[in-house]
């Protein structure tokens, strides 16, 4: 069992930066692949970043089209905690950004089996 807890949300301004985090209990945490999702208002629930589980020294990361190049997603093992990095930020990134485990990075939001409460990134112009 894993439980996910995101924080960091809140309002900024077009072409500002915010870091997520979302910290998880239990021991197996670095086993688990990290995902960052978003919901926005009347619009289904969107892949944005994932991360591997660390095999020998490193991860390997995805991210959807819209955030490469400006998000950047990391994990801290020893704080079991996953980070989303947000940099130049546009109106269209504002939603409800969730963090999920599951055993692969996968894109699809179905394949994740723990999820958080989502934390709320408005982003104005």
């Amino acid at each position: 069992q894993v439980q996910l807890v995101e924080s960091g949300g809140g309002l900024v301004q077009a072409g500002d930066s915010l870091r997520l985090s979302c910290a998880a209990s239990g021991r197996t945490f670095s086993s688990y692949a990290m995902g960052w999702f978003r919901q926005a208002s009347g619009k289904e629930r969107e892949f944005v970043a994932s991360i591997t589980a660390i095999t020998w020294t490193s991860s390997i990361t995805y991210y959807a089209d819209s955030v490469k190049g400006r998000f950047t997603i990391s994990r801290d093992n020893v704080k079991n905690t996953v980070y989303l990095q947000m940099n130049s930020m546009k109106p269209e990134d504002t939603a409800v950004y969730y963090c999920a485990a599951g055993r692969n990075a996968y894109k699809s939001a179905g394949e994740y089996e723990y999820w958080g409460q989502g934390t709320q990134v408005t982003v104005s112009s």
